[in-house]
């Protein structure tokens, strides 16, 4: 439990890290370093033998390098507009829509009508909405979702965790360039490098190492339901580290995504 609490706490304080280094570098800077760290770690972890991969393992680990790069470019946009609590609440919608559609129960569908409910809340009229992040929350979602399904192909037909490592390593190439233009064109100061970097490691270090070692001795069904933490973990430290408060309503279209999540997981059978 404290395992999977620190990685949830790792990877919302890193986030919220790699937001301080907006102002110099932008999300597209923050996410590039953060993508040069991940295969950094995955790779030194995995050793994937790149050379042996054939065709076959190579186009699900090509998109799914297109899909991380851009889940990380959304969440981090997004966060960048609507705040932290509300981009991890929205991406969040990800993982629960694909538990959820591989159900028939009713009480799932329950779940999801709570979880819709609670996307209306956040997503509601209002003349401070900023409707584009809130859009960049969704596509992140979908690409979260997208990122499990691949992970699934991936692992597969690949030994270990060599797909994601190859992954990891072919979406840091394809950000290279883009890391390279974001220096020239804003000199990046120590400190959001810094802040940059600390979002890598404690965002996809910390939590993949972590998770690695949790999944080894617990559930999946309870691993699943302790990620249902991560959304609150989000806005306490978005409210914290950024100083990003969130009103009643939208506390309340926070703990309705929640709640369908740990409820769908708590009346799981395995």
């Amino acid at each position: 439990m404290a395992t999977m609490f620190g990685s949830g706490l790792s990877n919302q304080t890193g986030a919220a890290i790699g937001a301080l280094a907006f102002p110099t570098l932008g999300p597209l800077g923050v996410v590039a370093v953060r993508q040069y760290v991940a295969a950094l770690v995955l790779l030194a972890v995995a050793r994937p033998r790149l050379r042996s991969f054939t065709w076959s393992q190579w186009w699900p680990v090509l998109l799914l390098a297109a899909v991380f790069g851009t889940m990380n470019l959304t969440l981090y946009s997004a966060v960048d507009r609507i705040g932290l609590g509300l981009a991890v609440t929205l991406e969040f919608l990800g993982p629960l829509a694909v538990a959820l559609a591989a159900s028939r129960r009713r009480l799932d569908a329950g779940c999801a009508v709570l979880a819709a409910a609670g996307v209306v809340v956040l997503m509601r009229p209002q003349p401070s909405a900023d409707y584009v992040g809130m859009g960049l929350g969704l596509v992140a979602a979908c690409c979260w979702a997208s990122y499990i399904l691949l992970n699934r192909v991936v692992g597969r037909r690949t030994p270990g965790a060599q797909g994601a490592a190859a992954a990891a390593g072919v979406s840091a190439l394809a950000f290279l360039p883009v890391g390279i233009v974001v220096a020239v064109r804003h000199a990046p100061t120590a400190g959001a490098v810094l802040c940059a970097v600390a979002a890598g490691v404690l965002s996809s270090a910390v939590p993949y190492l972590a998770d690695l070692f949790t999944l080894r001795t617990v559930p999946t069904q309870t691993f699943g339901l302790f990620m249902s933490v991560n959304p609150v973990l989000a806005a306490v430290v978005g409210w914290i580290v950024l100083g990003q408060g969130l009103g009643a309503p939208e506390w309340a279209g926070v703990g309705a995504v929640v709640a369908a999540n740990a409820t769908s997981m708590l009346t799981t059978r395995n």
